[in-house]
């Protein structure tokens, strides 16, 4: 455990939260078998014996809580489960208080431990939120025969303790703890290492796709996924349109107020945006102010609503969030019976932006409107 503390501190470089909740799971594990295998080298039932103990249980049980935490959080889930933790409190508060009994102490402790890991399992097994490699399958396993191993453990003092009288009693279910204890602490290791991982490629594959200041797709990623749209609009025949839209004079925010209101203006502009579209729908940040909205199943009138909804909101909440107005100019362009390339919804969405911000800016112009010789 001492090795594995070590390990994940020192290889896992910049971690983020999920991460840093198993280093200092390793670490409080660690901690507490150094500290237990201390308590069996004072007098047994002293003051020293208490203390060490009680920490220990204290640590072990709380770095499996820190594990629970870290591997909701690697499978997606925004929020860790509170019940691990609140086990690992009532453990060490019920171990102290029923020191005195050996045969309470550890069936309570390897009980609330073997119920903390019955918990991790079903945690893992749950359907993740986002895509997890066979990693948790290798954490399952091993995390179901500690486990197994923990609760005889538990049954053994509680019940048979005359047979597991002391930690160190070379029973044979003990000795198979001991090793089972290492393999699974090995596999465990390799298990969050490999989650890590996972995390780590998933935050590159973000970083590909996702204009860093805004949150929305960048460019590159919704061209992708507007082909996939586009033919997909082509091979069931449902309307498909494009709003391209420029933030009125955006110069003047930077020149003015400066560039971080800029940005701030951007984030909060991509947001309403967001907020506006209906599931399947998908805005990018074209570039510099300007963004694209990729609008599923959309005719004339629903392109229409949408962009009124979206000024609507603009008028109060722009000058609530930001302290100053925003306004933009948009071209719309809806698929052509014969259009099968985005190049071409494109061209005319942006013909129509350009048309808007010639007639004074703050409209939308669709592109149908624009006269032959401007698209």
């Amino acid at each position: 455990m001492l090795t594995m503390a070590l390990a994940l501190v020192s290889v896992m470089g910049n971690v983020n939260r999920a991460a840093r909740f198993a280093q200092a799971g390793a670490v409080l594990q660690a901690l507490g078998w150094i500290l237990l295998l201390l308590s069996s080298r004072v007098a047994p039932g002293g003051t020293a014996d208490f203390a060490l103990s009680t920490l220990s249980m204290g640590c072990i049980s709380g770095g499996l809580a820190c594990n629970a935490a870290a591997f909701e959080l690697w499978c997606g889930r925004g929020a860790p489960d509170r019940v691990p933790a609140l086990l690992a409190i009532a453990m060490t508060a019920g171990y102290g208080a029923g020191f005195s009994s050996y045969a309470f102490r550890v069936g309570w402790a390897n009980g609330l431990l073997a119920l903390q890991m019955a918990l991790m399992i079903v945690g893992l097994a749950r359907r993740a939120a986002v895509p997890v490699g066979r990693w948790r399958w290798l954490l399952i396993a091993g995390l179901a025969v500690q486990a197994l191993f923990t609760a005889w453990r538990g049954v053994l003092g509680a019940f048979f303790t005359e047979q597991f009288p002391t930690f160190m009693t070379p029973h044979p279910v003990n000795l198979a703890f001991a090793l089972v204890a290492n393999v699974t602490t090995v596999a465990g290791l390799v298990g969050i290492l490999l989650a890590h991982r996972d995390e780590a490629a998933r935050a590159l594959e973000r970083l590909a796709t996702i204009d860093g200041l805004t949150g929305v797709l960048n460019r590159r990623a919704w061209l992708l996924q507007a082909d996939i749209e586009l033919a997909n609009s082509i091979r069931y025949g449902s309307p498909l349109a494009v709003l391209m839209i420029d933030i009125d004079h955006f110069k003047q925010i930077n020149d003015s107020r400066g560039h971080e209101a800029g940005d701030r203006a951007l984030q909060f502009f991509a947001s309403v945006l967001k907020n506006a579209c209906r599931s399947g729908d998908t805005v990018c940040r074209y570039g510099g102010e300007e963004f694209c909205v990729l609008l599923l199943r959309a005719d004339e009138e629903a392109v229409l609503a949408f962009d009124r909804r979206i000024r609507i909101h603009l008028q109060d909440a722009a000058m609530r969030e930001l302290g100053h107005p925003l306004g933009y100019s948009g071209g719309m362009a809806l698929r052509a019976p014969d259009e099968v390339r985005m190049a071409g919804l494109l061209r005319r969405a942006d013909a129509a932006l350009y048309r808007a911000k010639a007639m004074g800016r703050a409209r939308t112009i669709d592109a149908g409107r624009v006269p032959a010789e401007l698209s």
